[in-house]
């Protein structure tokens, strides 16, 4: 047991991060579906709408439990949300460009939750290296070299 929680204290960013945008992905996937199958609206539109809801859950959730960056500065809030709305834009567009081209140039409709997925899960990565190097990125302090968390 106790190596069991050595590792998860050494790999605890990371396994949060792979919960969190497991439910960020579940989330961005049941909005969809319910918009482009119940709902009947178009493709582009149902990822659009997925992908807000799910990046507002995953801004809130990833500062807070994963990059533990605590402050709520309007200096330091802000200019996260924007680095982190603008990495979800880049990944959020090709997301869309994805499922375009495989849903509805190629007309791959029987795979289209496959393709969902499979999509995801590339945004998913980006969106982490995106996270960890841009937007929560932590400065060295001068002496010592250790994370200054919750600053930016």
């Amino acid at each position: 047991m106790a190596k069991l929680i050595e590792l998860f204290k050494r790999y605890k960013e990371i396994i949060l991060y792979l919960i969190i945008g497991g439910l960020t992905t579940v989330i961005n996937i049941v909005v969809y579906w319910v918009c482009a199958t119940p709902l009947a609206i178009g493709t582009v539109a149902s990822n659009i709408i997925a992908w807000v809801v799910s990046v507002l859950f995953a801004y809130f959730t990833n500062k807070i439990f994963v990059f533990e960056s605590k402050s709520f500065a309007p200096s330091v809030f802000f200019k996260e949300l924007f680095l982190f709305v603008l990495a979800r834009v880049g990944t959020g567009a090709l997301d869309t460009g994805v499922m375009y081209l495989f849903v509805d140039v190629l007309c791959l409709n029987d795979y289209e939750m496959w393709i969902k997925i499979g999509s995801n899960v590339l945004v998913i990565v980006l969106n982490y290296v995106l996270s960890k190097l841009i937007v929560f990125r932590k400065k060295r302090q001068a002496t010592g070299g250790k994370n200054n968390k919750g600053t930016n």
